[in-house]
């Protein structure tokens, strides 16, 4: 099997399993996640966050933004710019509108602060003990990330449900380690 075909396969099985979720289990997961970050605070508070606006059975993270916002971190969203180009960041407070962006994406308005986040909250469908992420195969947090830490220090927290903590993510070497993984159930820094 080709590591195309390998990730194609963790992919395809990773978002049948967030799909077989119900409604409780997901609602209780957002929470959950609230108590995680309390417990364990990955990063420093307050500070400039990237979070993501949840899509495709995502875990629901607009809470702890919500949390976060609320206790002083700037908080901002992603903004795909287009095929094979890194993110643009924009501030995002709990309540403000949001456009529609492509890949069924919701973003800040073009009128809002763009700005480099401090630690960037990163979707993904699977994470494995050293930190590869496996995401939907675009490219962009990678790419974002690479290009983040070649100037500064930045801290990159995988935010998913704990059973997309899996044994081994097919990786490449355009592949950016997570520094932290951040689920309803756990917070494990990787070294």
């Amino acid at each position: 099997m080709t590591l195309i075909d390998a990730k194609r396969t963790l992919r395809s099985a990773m978002l049948a399993w967030r799909r077989s979720l119900d409604d409780a289990a997901r609602a209780a997961a957002a929470q959950r996640l609230i108590a995680t970050m309390r417990a364990e605070k990955p990063f420093e508070i307050p500070s400039v966050v990237s979070g993501f606006w949840p899509i495709k059975d995502e875990i629901d993270i607009k809470p702890l933004m919500a949390e976060l916002h609320g206790g002083g971190c700037t908080i901002a969203l992603p903004v795909v710019q287009g095929r094979g180009q890194r993110l643009l960041f924009r501030v995002w407070r709990p309540g403000d509108a949001l456009e529609a962006g492509v890949f069924g994406t919701l973003q800040p308005s073009t009128q809002c602060e763009v700005i480099e986040p401090d630690a960037l909250l990163v979707p993904l469908l699977a994470c494995d003990r050293e930190g590869w992420r496996l995401g939907y195969g675009g490219g962009f947090y990678d790419r974002t990330l690479e290009v983040l830490r070649q100037r500064r220090n930045v801290m990159a927290i995988g935010v998913g449900f704990d059973g997309q903590f899996v044994p081994e993510v097919p990786h490449e070497p355009g592949d950016q380690r997570l520094d932290w993984l951040l689920t309803d159930r756990r917070a494990s820094a990787f070294v």
